[in-house]
């Protein structure tokens, strides 16, 4: 092979050899016309490249056509251009800043539009979108030098862009893409033509302050989403309407489970009946503590700012913490997480090996500064409550610990109906407490745990919390959206920072490792997230009203209300509903409050001492004995049935 020559790999193992500096898409040519016109974008060896840059190296290559899953991110970054060209055509003045980075589900743009864009103008901007797509116009890539850069976006009154361009590092390649007469600063990759955004729809509305600075003025973000297939979008919508639908905001207001007020923003009012679902929550996870070693314990709500010094969170999370003024100048902040209380219970007093592991969780009250723009119902809060741990063991019993919260992770899984769960690890942020040592040797530990526990581990490159690495677990819900629920941090900073040891086999003093566990992770969060998933209907184990008891007619009450009393004593959530209405009424409310079991009694159940039982979901209903149905009930209850 030619020193002028690299080799590429298809994804069927064909190996060719191309001249350097040859593009992705030439590449595309060489194998077909078919696939050169159908090419949206190209991956070497994983990493994106776009079709008209030159290849520098040889790897594998894939070149990403419509019928890929990648492609989407390509028509979405693509489609975001072609939406900030059509602004710029109905409104020239507009100032265009910077779009998303992150386009595996939407696109969006921040601009500064001279008029104050409504919903009523998405119309309007979706129709100039569809004659710029309709012009199939090339996307063509330009690399210049910096000045040259700033002159043109000078030159075109973008004074946004110039800021941008004087923020890329010193030895940044400067591209553009154009479609067009539209330019703009960007690092792609895009798809070939504008034509190729088959299908697309702007979905809302937001502002934005630039650089996200609330000091300074605010941007006008407009959000799209688009795709390669009509059917794609039209399968999105359907998506989204089902989200709305499950939306926990709505659930939680028609299910009488929780709300939120203005004058306590980011902070849930529980309900009793949301109340009942956040205890039942605790209640389970603390019934796990005996059988995973855990000790509970409550720690301060208030601590002096020296702690969050000493843990590092002073430096690292000083805006997520709510401050509060002291005597004589004291600074004092309520506590925005348990770790540092933590490792100030472990070295309360001289510690042993024997004592090792030490499990210490705490559900209590947590408070963090998150800022409105960002709160959204039970899934960003102020106010929360973690299902938290930590772990103090000695070093060889490292993977031991990482293994049985593994376990535990699993078994709540199994428990809540959780399947196609994705297991990764996030690695050393750029800003992190420690040794690069320590940190590749925690890496390695957790990846191997993972991969030891049957999952393909997913890493996350620099997403670790900035005191270590750790496990995450993605849950797909019912509508196929990520969310990340439990984690499992090793610390290689804490113990260190507040000075722990314990008295080792050999009488000297050593280090312990520290683990952050949390299995629900946030419970406000997890109770948002799984209503979602559920569509509200909670397994029979974790409803606030498990059985709803219907008498057919006012004289049938008083059995009704024996049958809602004998359950409520085997702590039963039982409800009785004897409204002046319709037994079809009643039923229809029971079915629409996603109680799981309804009871229907009248004179046949009272005389046989019997119930008429309706399962959530199900049309057909059957008759058994009252002591029957208790023995089932409990039996389903006491080994969390998910049906």
């Amino acid at each position: 092979m030619s020193v002028q020559e690299i080799e590429l790999e298809l994804p069927d193992g064909t190996r060719m050899h191309v001249p350097a500096g040859e593009t992705p898409l030439a590449v595309a040519a060489r194998i077909g016309p078919g696939l050169a016109k159908a090419a949206l974008g190209a991956k070497i060896d994983g990493v994106w490249i776009d079709l008209r840059a030159p290849l520098r190296s040889g790897g594998r290559i894939q070149l990403i056509t419509a019928r890929d899953a990648e492609a989407g991110e390509l028509i979405r970054h693509s489609a975001e251009h072609i939406m900030a060209d059509a602004v710029s055509r109905l409104w020239p003045q507009t100032q265009i800043d910077v779009g998303r980075t992150d386009h595996s589900e939407k696109f969006q743009y921040d601009l500064d539009i001279p008029v104050r864009v409504t919903p009523d103008d998405l119309p309007r901007i979706e129709a100039e979108m569809a004659k710029i797509i309709a012009a199939d116009l090339p996307f063509e890539r330009e690399v210049v030098p910096r000045e040259e850069a700033r002159r043109r976006f000078e030159a075109q009154g973008q004074t946004l862009k110039v800021a941008r361009i004087a923020d890329l590092p010193e030895d940044a390649e400067i591209t553009l893409f154009r479609h067009g007469d539209f330019i703009d600063l960007c690092r792609g990759p895009h798809v070939q033509r504008t034509g190729q955004v088959a299908a697309f729809a702007l979905t809302d509305l937001a502002g934005s302050y630039w650089r996200g600075d609330e000091s300074n003025p605010m941007l006008q973000r407009i959000y799209g989403v688009a795709f390669a297939r009509a059917k794609d979008l039209e399968a999105y919508n359907t998506r989204i309407e089902e989200a709305k639908r499950r939306d926990h905001r709505r659930l939680g207001a028609e299910l009488d489970l929780f709300q939120f007020h203005e004058l306590a923003a980011g902070s849930p009012f529980y309900l009793p009946k949301g109340l009942k679902l956040y205890q039942r929550l605790v209640q389970y996870i603390k019934g796990l503590y005996a059988k995973y070693g855990y000790d509970e314990v409550m720690c301060p709500q208030v601590f002096d700012a020296d702690l969050f010094r000493i843990s590092g969170h002073y430096d690292n999370f000083n805006e997520g913490m709510y401050a509060i003024p002291g005597d004589d100048g004291e600074e004092l902040f309520l506590k925005p997480m348990n770790c540092p209380g933590h490792c100030l219970l472990f070295r309360s007093r001289k510690r042993s090996y024997r004592e090792l592991p030490l499990r210490l969780a705490e559900f209590s009250r947590l408070h963090r500064n998150e800022r409105s723009g960002t709160l959204h119902g039970m899934t960003r809060v102020r106010s929360m409550a973690q299902d938290d741990a930590h772990i103090f063991c000695r070093q060889d019993q490292i993977s031991k610990e990482v293994q049985g919260v593994m376990d535990m992770v699993a078994e709540v899984h199994r428990d809540l109906g959780l399947s196609g769960v994705r297991v990764g690890v996030s690695t050393r942020p750029e800003q992190f407490a420690g040794s690069v040592e320590d940190w590749d040797t925690s890496e390695r530990l957790l990846i191997e745990a993972v991969e030891r526990a049957g999952h393909d581990c997913l890493i996350k490159p620099g997403e670790g919390a900035f005191y270590g690495p750790k496990i995450e677990y993605d849950f797909y819900d019912a509508l196929g959206r990520a969310w990340q629920l439990s984690t499992l941090q090793l610390d290689v900073a804490m113990p260190g920072r507040f000075g722990l040891r314990y008295v080792g086999a050999d009488g000297a003093e050593h280090q312990p490792a520290m683990l952050h566990r949390a299995i629900l992770g946030t419970l406000e969060r997890f109770i948002g997230i799984y209503l979602e998933h559920t569509a509200g209907a909670l397994p029979l184990w974790l409803a606030p009203v498990q059985v709803g008891v219907l008498p057919v007619s006012e004289r049938h009450e008083v059995y009704a209300r024996e049958i809602v009393q004998r359950l409520c004593a085997e702590d039963v959530s039982a409800e009785l509903d004897a409204r002046n209405e319709t037994l079809g009424y009643r039923i229809r409310s029971g079915e629409t409050s996603k109680v799981p079991v309804l009871l229907v009694v009248g004179h046949r159940e009272e005389e046989e001492r019997t119930v008429t039982v309706r399962r959530r979901g199900r049309k057909e209903q059957h008759s058994m004995s009252l002591s029957e149905f208790e023995r089932v009930l409990k039996e389903e209850i006491n080994t969390r049935g998910i049906s």
